[in-house]
């Protein structure tokens, strides 16, 4: 039978959009499904504020009556002005092991594309940094962290057969916290401290947390500007973020440390591992979902790295190791061992030495592709 592409138009495709993961991927052990109504909200304009400055068309494949692919293209004007450069992005690549089905998906948003005077394609990207990117080719046989993203084995494979090339890759890491940390480590620590008058803060309250909200994501404009796929995330933006991410956050596990002038010299934001409990909860809150994610946050086995940023004039000072020290901490008075973190560009070395002090394997990759459109 035919292979039939629509474009999401209407909620019965825009769920078929949505659901396609959990059917593909129902009997992988290792993939960790996202709350639903998240992955469904992100997707509705009036609900995502970066619809504001992206043009976006989404589309799924059917093959027997069945949804057997998705795809979908983005027009991120923010990233043109910054790259001076009409590239587009394709985002959330889903579908079976089936080439005619690949060619086609990927065939439909090159089309829209090249209409739209795009001249290059990468991907996977999502609508900013903090949003699906990158497709996973190593390390199918661990399980994400909830900031990041799973693929079936064979999607490189199946790009690679279009055509597409790689643009670059993040690197994930397993760390293993040792018992004690080396009397050295704090003796600089001290001595960071002193010299640049630097004050670490912890929490223990969200509360305590709520005046640092805006400066984290100032800061993160600021510490990631330089970086692949990024862009300054405007203030809606910004809000959107902070009301997805920050009310699930243990405080405890957010550090801090500000610069002689109050200012926010770093900042760390790890979780406790919600990977288990998101799989147990397959994509929903109710009837108890929220039980078992509550119970993941409250009672920790292991630990996600979210996020970390230093700034840029600090990044060679040991800020990051100052805030990995204090996650230590935390980390031992509830007996945590492992962190996972998501991916980190392969050249972004400043950050990936902050695991030089600890025993790691870089166990996971991802890639963006690219194709010249002309």
């Amino acid at each position: 039978m035919d292979i039939i592409i629509k474009e999401v138009k209407d909620k019965q495709t825009l769920n078929d959009f949505v659901k396609l993961p959990y059917n593909l991927y129902k009997t992988n052990k290792y993939w960790v499904p996202p709350m639903l109504n998240d992955e469904r909200n992100v997707l509705i304009p009036e609900k995502n504020p970066a619809f504001d400055f992206c043009k976006v068309k989404l589309w799924v494949a059917y093959k027997d009556n069945k949804c057997v692919g998705r795809i979908g293209g983005i027009i991120n004007s923010l990233w043109i002005e910054k790259k001076e450069k009409n590239i587009g992005r394709f985002t959330r690549p889903e579908f079976i092991n089936d080439k005619a089905v690949s060619t086609l998906l990927m065939e439909t948003v090159e089309n829209w594309l090249k209409e739209e005077g795009m001249v290059e394609l990468q991907g996977p990207l999502g609508f900013s940094n903090l949003d699906h990117q990158g497709c996973l080719i190593e390390g199918h046989d661990w399980l994400p962290s909830v900031a990041s993203d799973y693929h079936m084995d064979y999607y490189k494979e199946h790009f690679e057969a279009l055509g597409y090339e790689k643009e670059i890759d993040w690197l994930e890491f397993r760390i293993t916290f040792p018992d004690a940390l080396p009397e050295k480590s704090f003796k600089v620590a001290d001595m960071l401290i002193r010299r640049y008058a630097l004050q670490p803060q912890n929490f223990s309250s969200s509360k305590e947390i709520e005046p640092y909200k805006e400066k984290v994501f100032e800061l993160f404009n600021k510490a990631f500007a330089e970086l692949f796929g990024t862009f300054q995330l405007p203030k809606k933006l910004i809000d959107f973020y902070m009301k997805k991410f920050f009310p699930m956050l243990n405080p405890r596990y957010v550090k801090i440390i500000l610069d002689k002038e109050n200012e926010m010299a770093g900042f760390l934001i790890a979780l406790p591992s919600l990977s288990e409990a998101m799989q147990k909860a397959k994509g929903k809150l109710l009837p108890f979902g929220w039980w078992h994610i509550m119970t993941a946050l409250k009672n920790p086995k292991e630990m996600d790295l979210m996020l970390t940023g230093v700034k840029p004039e600090l990044q060679k000072m040991g800020v990051a190791a100052l805030l990995m020290n204090d996650l230590w901490k935390t980390a031992k008075e509830d007996g945590i061992k492992y962190v996972e973190t998501t991916g980190m560009l392969e050249n972004n070395h400043v950050a990936i030495q902050m695991w030089k002090s600890f025993d790691h394997i870089q166990h996971k990759r991802k890639r963006c592709f690219k194709k010249d459109l002309n």
